[in-house]
Order: structure tokens, then sequence, then C-alpha cells
């Protein structure tokens, strides 16, 4: 396979499964792609936490079809690797592959430099792991080895821009998250191909570092180990709240870089303030367990003045839309919920649940679509109706999906009104509870 050509089959693959990846999220920001080289050879370095949903947050988004390199390990099926290929995604063989394997390295460098030599893009985790987290963890030498050894291929004239890329989700595997991809500023291979020719692995090393460096401002990275889990409730609870403090409007852009900000702000307390971060995690541990008591989830306490009319307001509005959501809901249930079922049973590892979730997806959807429109065409009176009708079916699964989140609400805020009615001094309690944790956090993080 030629990595290097345009692919017409890779280019409608990639069409359906962009069309599939706007279903599942709520929304894709893509920020910083004035930083993207033109009419350059390029090298993708992103951050890695979330499996297949990775790459995809990348290649879906851009206009280039990226070449992957990824261990050799996963190419020992034949019927794999064909796939892979074609997807693709070249193998790089690592010493524990076997010695003897490090030779045939040098094909996949060639294929590299073909790509570069074309101005095209090759993609590379400096990671080489996922974490399932917000914490980037240390870096390893592929980066800088693949662009030092393609350079030195090429006669140092391919000029390669790594371009550090930093990908945040609001959340990692839930159905309608959020997608933020920030593209940084390109970083330049010929400014270390001089001390790369006289000491390498300096060059290496600087290179690997300067990678590292220009990804951090962006990402959300929380450093504490053994805060992070009380750290991210603390994002997720207090994060709106900061963001307002700082007079910003409410946007995907701007409520990552508070948090980043926030996130900061913690690990700094954490290493300053070690008792008074314990009293403060202590004070969020306890305010959760009474929200869990009550069902409830923090926003609903913090825009408790407008519960009553958002509750009239949403009733209308699921009155209106119960026939949208019966429509949607009826004719995606079936695949959506075996899917859930069935990776939420048997995928431990919940990294890979968004990944399985769109693989499985842009398979078995289609299929029960086809079945659908079998069992059901004789209800329509004409081709275009039926046409109408399958085109439909995934708009109207998201909008059930729309009208769902919204009954969730509904029942958060009538259940914390009722609360307020049958047990005013719990109610007054986790309201207070609320209030007393967001001065503290006032207090200790400056905006």
């Amino acid at each position: 396979m030629k990595y290097e050509k345009w692919s017409l089959g890779y280019w409608c693959l990639k069409q359906y499964v962009t069309f599939a990846d706007w279903l599942i999220h709520k929304k894709i920001k893509l920020n910083g792609e004035e930083n993207i080289p033109k009419k350059k050879p390029i090298l993708f370095a992103p951050n890695h936490q979330n499996a297949l949903s990775d790459p995809m947050a990348i290649l879906l988004h851009t206009p280039f079809q990226p070449v992957w390199l990824a261990r050799a390990d996963i190419f020992k099926s034949k019927t794999v690797a064909a796939i892979l290929r074609f997807l693709k995604i070249m193998p790089v063989y690592r010493l524990r592959d076997g010695k003897e394997n490090l030779a045939k390295n040098d094909h996949t460098f060639t294929d590299s430099i073909k790509v570069l030599e074309n101005n095209g893009a090759l993609a590379l985790f400096p990671e080489a792991a996922h974490s399932g987290k917000r914490q980037m963890l240390a870096h390893k030498k592929a980066v800088p080895r693949i662009v030092f050894m393609a350079e030195e291929k090429a006669g140092y004239k391919l000029d390669i821009q790594i371009v550090p890329t930093g990908i945040y989700y609001s959340h990692y595997w839930k159905f309608n998250r959020s997608v933020l991809v920030n593209f940084g500023k390109p970083i330049p291979a010929q400014n270390y191909l001089e001390e790369y020719k006289t000491n390498p692995n300096s060059a290496t090393l600087a290179l690997r570092k300067a990678v590292s460096d220009a990804i951090l401002p962006l990402i959300l990275n929380i450093n504490s180990k053994k805060y992070y889990t009380d750290f991210e409730n603390i994002r997720e609870i207090f994060g709106k709240h900061f963001l307002k403090t700082q007079g910003k409007k409410y946007s995907l852009l701007n409520l990552f870089q508070s948090d980043q900000k926030l996130v900061a702000q913690l690990d700094k307390l954490e290493a300053e303030k070690p008792e008074e971060t314990e009293k403060l995690v202590s004070q969020v541990k306890e305010y959760q367990r009474n929200l869990k008591k009550h069902k409830l989830r923090s926003w609903v306490i913090e825009k408790r003045k407008s519960n009553f009319i958002n509750i009239i307001g949403s009733r209308l509005i699921l009155l209106i839309g119960l026939p949208i959501f019966l429509y949607g809901f009826l004719l995606n249930a079936v695949p959506y919920f075996t899917i859930d079922r069935l990776i939420r049973k048997k995928v431990k590892d919940r990294t890979f649940w968004s990944s399985f979730f769109l693989v499985a997806g842009i398979v078995l959807f289609p299929v029960i679509y086809i079945i659908e429109i079998l069992a059901l065409g004789w209800l329509l009176p004409s081709l275009l109706w039926k046409i109408i009708f399958v085109v439909s079916l995934p708009f109207a699964g998201k909008l059930a999906f729309k009208w769902y989140i919204l009954l969730r609400k509904i029942i958060g805020r009538t259940r914390f009104v009722m609360l307020k009615l049958t047990n005013k001094k719990e109610y007054q309690n986790i309201v207070q509870q609320q209030e007393n944790l967001f001065n503290l956090l006032d207090k200790l993080i400056p905006d």
C-alpha cells in the first residue's frame, strides 16, 4: 500500500465515521487550526488518554489522511494487519518485539519518508500509552527518533514540523460528550538537526522535552496523585462558578482554560498547604455524600432560584417533543442498548468504552436500520418516503437522547423542589453546604 497516496476508500469511510462521531458528541471544537503548517511535512504529536477516540479527534477533523505509527504487536493477525494498513496505520517494531524484527523498521521509515516528502501527515502518541486520566504520562523517545531518522535518511531536507496537540473531553465515555482539540505552534525539527549530527542522544532528549513542554499548555493536566479524583470532583462541582468569578461567558474553550487555571491552583495548594487541602477534600466528600443521599447534582442547587420556572418550561418542551422522542427511541433503542450493555459487561477498562461504542455503532446501527426499512417499508407510499424514513433515523435518535437528558434534568430539579417542600431542614443544610464549600474555594483559589 502506498501510504502517501490519497485514498478514495479511506475518504469514503472517513465521511461516514465523521457523521457517526457527530452523532455521539454534543459539541466538537477545534482551536489553533492556524498553527497547522501548509505545504509542509507534518507530524502530529497528541496527548493520549482515551484509546481510539484520540486518533479520531485528529483524523476526523483535519483535511489530512494522517498515517499513524503504532506498536507492531497489534499487526500479528493477517486480517487485522490488512485492516490497519487500509486505515493508514504502520507498524513500529521495538526491542521487545524481537531483535530480529528491528530491521523491518527500515520499510516503515521508508514509507514515512515518502509520506513526508509529499507534504503528508504522520501522527504518533509521544506517551506511547493511554492513561485514562487527565494526567500526561512521561514521554518516550519515539517522536524525536522517528523525526531524526526520517530527516537523516532524506539528507536533512524534509523540514518536518511537529504539531503538539492537546485533546480534551468533557467526559471520557458518556454519550453526548464534548471534545476540544487544541493545536499548538509547530516545532521545526531543523532547530535540532545540527545538535543531532554531533550528539544524537542530547538532541533526542532536547526535542522530547520540547514536545512535552509544548503539549502541557494544550491539555488539562492534574498533577496530584493523592487527590486526583478529589480534584476532578472539585472541577466538576466548582468549575462553572470559577469561570463566572473571572467574568467570562460560558464556552467549551473558556471553560477548558478556566479549568486549567483551577487545577493548577489546586496542585499548588496541595504543595504549599497540605493541611488545608486535606480539610477542603474532606468538606467536598461530605458534600458529595449528601448529594448522593438525596440523589441530586450540584448544579441543581447552584441554580435553585430558577428551578421552578425551568420545570414548567421544560415540561412543556417535553410534551411537545414526546412524539419525536417515541419515534427516535423506538427505532434506535435496540442497537443503542445492545451495544451499551455488552460493552459495560464485557469491556473492563472504561478507557475503551467510547472506542468500542463507536466501532460497534457504525456496524450495528446500519444493520438494524436495514431490518427496520424491510419490516416497515410497506407502510410507506413511495421510494422518496422510504429514503426520508431511513435518513431520519439517526437524527431522531439524537433528538430522542436530548429529550431524555432534559427529562433527567427536570427530575433532578423536581426532586430538589420537593425536598424544599417536605424537608426544609435537609434542604437548608445542603444549600448551606454548597455555599460554605464555594466560599472556601473562593478564598483558597484566587481567580
